[in-house]
């Protein structure tokens, strides 16, 4: 199923067409190769990041980010974007009233594109864009987490997650699931599909499991 999943975006990817915005998006995601290609040499600190956890860059589409907004209804509170990327989910949260609205990306081509799209749409002084490792970020006062990222790099960001968020945080996820936790709702189809899922919920099925292990063992 998760294979599929990965097939359907790889191929919506390649097919999707692309206006003059959508060249610059592609300018700038590719301008990530040209500076991973700098950074493995010049900067060590990028070269300890390991292969799995570096994200590629694949923008979200408009019905992908109509679907996160879906599955947030009624939500309020901070949000955080996970390897923001160009910056839409933020702008979107920030006009349905989510603060702060916060975006986290290392690359920083896509923070200037995601910075010139806030100055363009007139909300530059109502987002915030930060070049940050997601990894050593925070989230403890986040209720809301979005997450557009790669299948390999879910594992263990659902670790952090369980750790740092808040009991009443929403996660919501686009393009790829969670692969070890049960969604509380489901929106779109294909690689228009999002998910969410409550950390109480994750949390009190996490601890279940441990004391049936518990029990089966003594």
């Amino acid at each position: 199923m998760e294979e599929d999943i990965q097939e359907e975006s790889l191929a919506e990817f390649k097919e999707r067409r692309l206006g003059g915005w959508g060249l610059l998006q592609l300018t700038a995601g590719t301008g990530l190769a040209v500076y991973a290609m700098w950074a493995g040499i010049l900067m060590p600190g990028f070269r300890r990041v390991p292969l799995k956890l570096q994200v590629p860059y694949i923008p979200a589409s408009k019905r992908q980010v109509q679907n996160v907004m879906t599955l947030l209804k009624s939500r309020s509170g901070g949000l955080a974007d996970l390897g923001s990327g160009d910056g839409r989910i933020v702008l979107e949260a920030s006009q349905l009233g989510f603060s702060p609205a916060v975006g986290y990306e290392l690359n920083p081509w896509l923070l200037w594109l995601a910075r010139f799209h806030a100055w363009k749409t007139r909300n530059y002084g109502r987002v915030s864009y930060r070049r940050e490792d997601l990894w050593k970020v925070d989230l403890s006062g986040y209720k809301n987490i979005t997450v557009f990222l790669a299948p390999s790099v879910l594992p263990l960001l659902q670790e952090k997650l369980l750790v740092e968020l808040p009991e009443d945080a929403l996660i919501v996820a686009g393009r790829f699931p969670f692969p070890d936790w049960t969604p509380c709702s489901i929106v779109g189809e294909g690689v228009e599909r999002a998910w969410a899922y409550q950390i109480q919920a994750l949390r009190g099925h996490n601890q279940s499991k441990g004391i049936k292990m518990t029990v089966e063992s003594s």
